[in-house]
């Protein structure tokens, strides 16, 4: 996306506490015009994040926001909505940020904020959804983007793709695998949200075929 085309894409902001390989998919389908947007803003809640690096060389304003370096977790999280105006953010999008948002963020950006989850929610919930498949004994798992609300893993659901599990497989050998459909997955549902062709009913939400 060159030149005036990427000043005027929609900015969004990605929320990181990682390596950052799905802000990569998000980066790299914006350069390549598979996504209309621009990521203005990437945060990290750790100050070692490899996701700040990959924001940095892909010109994207990094921020290391210390959850420690406020009283109340509602005094962070207005400093990153306070963040988020500065760069007029239309969409927030989680990936891998490992903080749960309290009602104080969710508000503000009601139906404005994306995550997406290694796993079919509402099958496996949580931080550890890889390996709670494996130990269940689950024959399929997949990946889920969702709006995010006041609870964990449980807004309304965008897209999901099915991942069966391989006999034997590792986590890290299913990591990988989940990893590749997210980074298809995630700038493709980003992109329905701000093209406006996602309508949501309750927890159902439809996608309609794009404007020609």
């Amino acid at each position: 996306m060159a030149g005036s085309a990427r000043r005027s894409a929609p900015p969004l902001a990605v929320f990181c506490s990682g390596a950052g390989t799905n802000l990569q998919a998000i980066l790299d389908a914006a350069r390549r015009g598979r996504l209309r947007a621009r990521v203005a803003l990437v945060v990290s809640d750790r100050p070692g994040a490899k996701a700040l690096v990959r924001a940095r060389r892909a010109g994207a304003q990094a921020a290391y926001v210390d959850p420690r370096a406020y009283p109340t977790r509602g005094r962070y999280e207005r400093a990153l909505i306070t963040l988020c105006r500065t760069h007029r953010v239309r969409l927030v999008c989680l990936a891998g940020f490992m903080r749960i948002l309290s009602p104080v963020f969710v508000h503000h950006f009601r139906g404005r904020i994306l995550n997406i989850h290694p796993a079919l929610l509402p099958a496996f919930p949580g931080a550890y959804a890889i390996r709670d498949a494996l130990a269940w004994g689950a024959k399929v798992t997949g990946v889920t983007v969702h709006l995010v609300d006041e609870q964990v893993d449980h807004g309304p659901i965008i897209a999901q793709e099915a991942v069966v599990i391989r006999p034997g497989e590792s986590e890290a050998g299913l990591l990988k695998r989940v990893h590749r459909v997210e980074h298809r997955l995630y700038p493709r549902a980003i992109g329905w949200v701000l093209g406006g062709q996602t309508r949501v009913a309750g927890r159902a939400i439809t996608v309609r075929p794009r404007r020609k």
